[in-house]
């Protein structure tokens, strides 16, 4: 992959040993004027980019004029969830809007799923190395 980045897996809890290691991924997030430092888990068995209540105050987003619901599967079924959009800078790579179901729930990681982060980045899982690249996506398939 061109124009790639790698990364390492990182560890979760340490008595698991290296079964604990998981994809999560730094980059910025952007709305507005603010900008926070975020890592995100990248997840190609979630539907969606999933976006913690906290980080969603921390970038200003206001739930009550969040006027677009959206509803959640699986663990997080329970929760109410709006959508909000969000610019991403990843490691040096020109920024992309990514759209996110803001979820009430608050022990959830931030979550990179189809729509759209694996829309507009390629990656690649080095499981083995405990590492995966990024690039963005291909012009061929613009």
């Amino acid at each position: 992959m061109p124009n790639t980045e790698r990364y390492p897996f990182l560890a979760g809890d340490a008595t698991l040993g290296e079964a604990s290691f998981r994809p999560y991924l730094p980059f910025t997030l952007v709305h507005q004027q603010v900008s926070i430092a975020a890592s995100g888990l990248l997840d190609t068995g979630a539907s969606v980019n999933v976006l913690p209540y906290s980080i969603g105050v921390e970038l200003g987003y206001n739930w009550e004029r969040q006027t677009t619901a959206l509803s959640l599967t699986g663990n997080l079924a329970q929760y109410e969830a709006r959508v909000v959009l969000a610019q991403a800078v990843v490691g040096q790579f020109e920024p992309i809007q990514l759209v996110f179901a803001w979820t009430q729930a608050t022990n959830v990681p931030l979550i990179l799923g189809q729509v759209n982060f694996f829309m507009e980045f390629d990656v690649c899982f080095y499981r083995s190395q405990l590492e995966f690249a990024v690039s963005p996506k291909s012009a061929a398939t613009e």
